[in-house]
């Protein structure tokens, strides 16, 4: 049942991937009170997104949405697709959806982030981007008639991509400026391995070249001086978060993110989970911009319980001018804290990475081969581990979790001794 516009929801939840659906269910499993409105300019329900780049592109399942974690949303959530929030008075607790006020008690910011289109492409060059599942039913079409495409940039997006769409018999080329993918956050040794499964998967790779220009319909110019013409091509150069709108608010900014403390709060009432957080990390204790899956689930149950928990103040009169103006109270005890370390796993044709880290790079990094696989020791100038990435070295993975939560040396947690 429609909620009057007149009347305030509890709580209202902007985005509906995993961040906004995992702090949906929190805050339903916490006893917050309803109903609660998600709004989405997403057109279908919420969808499991890491298999568009994988299972999906490679043609191993139709691009149909899963729902994400295998549930649907809890009773008691409304969901509106296919609109987009313009605007937000916060010393009204109300957002503007299109000509329509929307009041909330609560709000949880799950806003996620957005391709970044290539920059040198004409305006109508058929360029593919990949990031919703519309992004991908396009691509997949486009891949089930073509013969040859290019994948532009080396993130993991790009990587898993161009190695489903070898894998699936299309000719690919994947163009980036790096001199083997993932240099930058990787390092050397595993942008090597990465590159070898790239190529076993029928990759060919153009290394240490830029993308000069993009001309209608699909002819991609590069710096060395080569000249290519696929059938297909898809530009995976990063995302920028989904904030922008809200740069002239109340709220706390920080190049496109919302800047919040460790338990996800903005601002009395408000929470932010996911791609558009720079939140507070309990355990690292600095702000961290996280991009991942993974981290956008547990950082929604973190601002879905907290909002849950927690009791705010209605404006109620005209000298009540701003919402920060207002308590919000909760026993401390109740609340949770960001304390996860943030990881992520990749696909990559057959192969599957586990990486967790701070994300703000490291000293040295140390191979360790394993039976069958490998692992990657990221360390600090005092030798503590920052960063683990492994390949068929679960034990490690999990213990390389625990190092970097601890400030660990490699030789130390738990009293084990040094793995290599």
């Amino acid at each position: 049942m429609a909620q009057h516009s007149s009347t305030p929801f509890p709580l209202v939840i902007v985005g509906s991937g995993p961040a906004g659906v995992s702090a949906a269910r929190a805050y339903v499993d916490a006893g917050g009170p309803g109903p609660v409105l998600m709004l989405t300019s997403d057109v279908d329900h919420p969808y499991e997104r890491p298999p568009l780049s994988k299972e999906v592109l490679r043609g191993m399942a139709a691009p149909e949405g899963t729902p994400i974690a295998g549930e649907e949303l809890p009773d008691g959530v409304e969901l509106r697709r296919g609109t987009t929030v313009t605007g937000a008075d916060l010393a009204a607790r109300t957002l503007r959806v299109g000509e329509e006020p929307v009041r909330f008690e609560r709000l949880i910011l799950a806003l996620g982030a957005h391709p970044k289109p290539l920059p040198v492409a004409d305006d109508d060059a058929e360029v593919h981007l990949l990031r919703s599942l519309d992004h991908a039913r396009r691509l997949v079409a486009s891949a089930g008639h073509a013969r040859s495409a290019v994948v532009i940039g080396s993130g993991f997006i790009g990587c898993e991509a161009a190695a489903s769409l070898a894998l699936r018999g299309v000719a690919t080329t994947l163009v980036t400026p790096d001199e083997v993918p993932q240099q930058k956050r990787l390092g050397r040794e595993a942008g090597d391995r990465i590159a070898q499964w790239l190529i076993g998967a029928g990759v060919e790779l153009r290394t240490g070249v830029r993308v000069g220009q993009v001309r209608a319909p699909r002819t991609v110019h590069l710096d060395d001086g080569a000249t290519l013409a696929p059938d297909l091509i898809l530009a995976a150069v990063g995302v920028e978060p989904g904030g922008g709108w809200l740069e002239d608010s109340e709220l706390t900014m920080h190049e496109g993110r919302i800047v919040a403390d460790e338990h996800l709060a903005a601002a009395p009432g408000v929470w932010v989970a996911g791609d558009v957080a720079r939140a507070h990390h309990a355990v690292a204790g600095r702000p961290i911009p996280v991009e991942h899956w993974g981290d956008a689930l547990g950082m929604g149950e973190v601002a879905g319980h907290n909002a849950a928990r927690t009791e705010v103040g209605v404006p109620g009169g005209a000298g009540q001018a701003s919402v920060l103006a207002h308590a919000a109270t909760a026993d401390p005890e109740s609340l949770r804290r960001w304390e996860a370390v943030p990881g992520f796993w990749s696909t990559i044709g057959e192969h599957t990475l586990k990486h967790a880290a701070w994300g703000d790079g490291h000293e040295q990094a140390r191979m360790v081969e394993r039976t069958g696989g490998f692992t990657l020791w990221y360390t600090d100038a005092q030798d503590r581990v920052v960063g683990v990435l492994t390949y068929n070295a679960d034990e490690d993975y999990e213990r390389g979790r625990e190092l970097v939560a601890g400030r660990d040396a490699v030789g130390e947690g738990r009293g084990r001794p040094d793995p290599a």
